[in-house]
């Protein structure tokens, strides 16, 4: 991510409100300063991380926009991999070996009878290795030294530009304080980033449909801010991208005032988190798929949703598989597919479904794990066995008897 002495620049204060000033895809001069940093950047594979900020130095030169520049660079090097060189030695002992002979200098003097280039010859020579090598190993594990070894993705300048513009807006919330978010699908994705991102939460229904999401941190008049908690809110932002129906209001600190910061479905920025895949295993693509075959569209009374609701269980959520919804009235049932034999997996599992007391909640249970009827007693929902694959059926009159 961005540092926030490349972002806190670009805030601008219109009101109450806190805006952030990205950089319009189309502008011209950007679109060139972009492709002109990708082919310096790929023409520094190889060299060291100095080199490159001495090279991003050079072309900078006396332009104004540095902030810019840098952020672009940045975005470039940080999606990158610079590695420490290979080098015989470990760099430690080249140190203690080379200081041990005093300081040195280009030129000897009264007091400093070696130079630079003999202490480095008689290192070489206990070691029985090339000078250089010796010189290039001298620091060798200073980040400064790593080497450009993969440029990462392949950018173009809109590409770059438009990472850009998300890692300016996801750095606004280093100052955030709280997080307000509605959220109305992609629940699997919105709740698994906000575990990955260990960020307290609490969460309710809308009656409209959807969920209110707090997200609180930290800072407050009582306690002195921090960046810490801010960077995690910022690092979970992306995942809202992946959201086709949101908004979000954070409250940021500002010039010493809290101002709202708003971002929302129809902005012009886009996610480079990974989506989870339509179903976790083939089971569940196998009952979707012969549910659509046999009560698709007009065909029955029932049609199938897939992860759209969410159990809110304090701390942690559960997101059945699959929703069964009468076209005409609305009710419901909520289906679970228990095929994974992993026993930690089934623990957690079943602690969900009993935590979430749902009645309308059918559990499809595979009869290779070990999971008897003793086991499932006190669940309040339904529980169907299956041998291969859940019998579509039996599944159906389960869900005409809990349905509500």
């Amino acid at each position: 991510m961005l540092t926030a002495d490349l972002v806190r620049p670009r805030l601008r204060k219109r009101g109450n409100r806190l805006e952030v000033e990205l950089i319009h895809p189309d502008q011209r001069v950007y679109l060139k300063t972009a492709q002109d940093l990708i082919d310096l950047f790929q023409q520094q594979r190889g060299q060291s991380r100095e080199a490159w900020e001495t090279a991003l130095e050079i072309y900078e030169g006396e332009r104004t926009d540095y902030i810019i520049i840098r952020g672009l660079a940045k975005v470039l090097a940080d999606a990158a991999t610079f590695e420490m060189l290979d080098t015989p030695l470990i760099p430690a002992v080249v140190r203690r070996e080379v200081f041990a002979l005093g300081p040195v200098f280009n030129q000897p003097d009264l007091f400093h009878q070696n130079t630079c280039d003999q202490v480095l010859q008689a290192v070489a020579e206990k070691y029985q290795l090339e000078p250089d090598l010796i010189a290039l190993a001298l620091f060798a594990d200073r980040p400064a030294e790593y080497r450009l070894m993969d440029t990462g993705p392949v950018w173009t300048p809109p590409s770059l530009i438009e990472r850009y513009n998300l890692e300016l807006a996801r750095g606004v919330l280093y100052w955030a304080s709280e997080l307000r978010i509605e959220i109305h699908d992609t629940y699997k994705d919105f709740w698994r980033y906000l575990k990955l991102f260990k960020l307290m939460f609490l969460a309710a229904p809308k009656t409209e449909g959807g969920y209110q999401v707090v997200l609180d941190g930290p800072i407050s008049p009582f306690v002195q801010a921090t960046l810490r908690y801010g960077r995690q809110f910022a690092a979970f932002l992306p995942a809202l991208f992946l959201c086709q129906h949101w908004q979000m209001q954070a409250d940021v600190r500002y010039d010493h005032e809290t101002l709202r910061y708003h971002l929302d479905d129809q902005t012009a920025l886009t996610s480079h988190f990974t989506r989870s895949a339509a179903f976790d295993s083939q089971l569940e693509a196998d009952f979707a798929a012969e549910f659509e075959e046999k009560f698709g569209e007009a065909r029955g009374q029932w049609h199938l949703q897939r992860e759209d609701e969410v159990i809110l269980l304090g701390n942690t959520v559960m997101l059945p598989d699959f929703s069964i919804i009468h076209k005409k009235d609305g009710r419901r049932a909520l289906i679970e597919i228990v095929g994974f034999w992993h026993p930690e997996y089934l623990r957690r599992k079943i602690e969900k479904v009993r935590a979430a007391q749902r009645r309308n909640l059918i559990l499809l249970v595979y009869e290779g794990v070990n999971l008897t009827a003793e086991k499932l007693g006190t669940i309040p929902g339904e529980v169907l066995y299956f041998k291969n694959k859940p019998v579509l059926k039996d599944v159906m009159e389960l869900v005409k008897q809990v349905a509500e």
